[in-house]
C-alpha cells in the first residue's frame, strides 16, 4: 500500500505479465514514424516478429516499409523469429545504402583524410598499400545532388567495419585494415568513406579492399539521404 505523499512508481507495466520494450528507430524510418525510438508492449517469449507488428500499430507510417527493415537485439543483425527480453537493446534499421595496431575504424562529421586512413595501416612488412575514396558525385540517376547526408548507428556500425576486417584477415590473412566513413552533410566532391588496406602484395590488397567497400554496403548499418534543390530521398527506401 503506498503511503499517503509517497509517489507512486511510473515505469510499471501497464500489465502484469507483458513485457515493454523501445525499438530504436534510423533514417527514414525514424523520420516516417516522428520518434526516434518507440516503446511497445509484447507478451513473454515475444519474437523480433511480434516487436515489428507492435512498432507498426504505434507507428502505422512505417506499414509501407517495414517489411524492408533488418532487426537489431544488442547491436547484431538477427532473424524475426529471435526471441527478446526487457533488457535488450532493440532496432529496426532501413536497407543499409559503420582497433589494434594497424587497425581503426571509425565515423566522425569532420572532412576525411585518406593520408590519416592510410598510415593507420602502412608497416615496412607490407609491400603495397590500397586506399580506396568514396566520394559525393554530382548527378545520381538523372537528377543533379545538392549534397548527401549521412546517418549511422554509433557502436554497431564500427563493430560491423571490424568484423569485415576480421573477414578479411580470414580470407587473404591482412591483418591491417582502416575504414572511416563520415556523417552528417557531405557536399559534392567531398570523401564520404576511405577505406585503407596494407599487405604484402598489391593482387590481395586491391581483392581486400574491394570486398571492404561491397561488405560495408551490404552490412553496416549507415543511411544516405540525397538531397536535391526540389527534393529529397533516403537511399534505398523506394515508394
Amino acid at each position: 500500500m503506498t503511503k499517503p505523499g509517497a509517489s507512486s512508481s511510473t515505469a510499471a507495466p501497464a500489465t502484469a505479465t507483458n513485457l515493454r520494450v523501445k525499438v530504436r528507430l534510423f533514417a527514414a524510418f525514424r523520420e516516417r514514424a516522428g520518434a526516434p525510438e518507440v516503446e511497445v508492449e509484447v507478451h513473454p517469449g515475444a519474437s523480433m516478429r511480434d516487436v515489428v507488428a507492435a512498432v507498426v500499430c504505434r507507428a502505422p507510417t512505417l506499414a509501407g516499409v517495414v517489411d524492408a527493415a533488418r532487426p537489431v537485439r544488442n547491436q547484431e543483425f538477427v532473424s524475426l523469429d529471435a526471441a527478446v527480453a526487457p533488457s535488450d537493446e532493440l532496432a529496426l534499421l532501413p536497407p543499409v545504402s559503420g582497433g589494434s595496431e594497424g587497425r581503426r575504424f571509425w565515423l566522425t562529421e569532420e572532412p576525411l583524410d585518406a593520408a590519416e586512413v592510410s598510415r593507420v595501416v602502412e608497416d615496412p612488412a607490407c609491400g603495397a598499400v590500397v586506399t580506396f575514396v568514396g566520394a559525393v558525385r554530382r548527378e545520381n540517376e538523372g537528377r543533379e545532388v545538392d549534397y548527401l547526408e549521412y546517418e549511422a548507428y554509433p557502436g554497431m556500425a564500427e563493430a560491423k567495419m571490424a568484423e569485415i576486417a576480421g573477414e578479411i584477415e580470414a580470407r587473404w590473412g591482412i591483418t591491417r585494415v582502416a575504414m572511416v566513413h563520415r556523417l552528417g552533410r557531405c557536399e559534392v566532391g567531398e570523401a564520404s568513406i576511405v577505406i585503407a588496406v596494407a599487405s604484402g602484395h598489391r593482387r590481395e590488397a586491391f581483392e581486400a579492399c574491394h570486398y571492404a567497400i561491397d561488405r560495408v554496403k551490404e552490412i553496416v548499418p549507415i543511411w544516405k539521404r540525397e538531397v536535391w534543390k526540389d527534393g529529397a530521398v533516403w537511399i534505398g527506401m523506394k515508394p
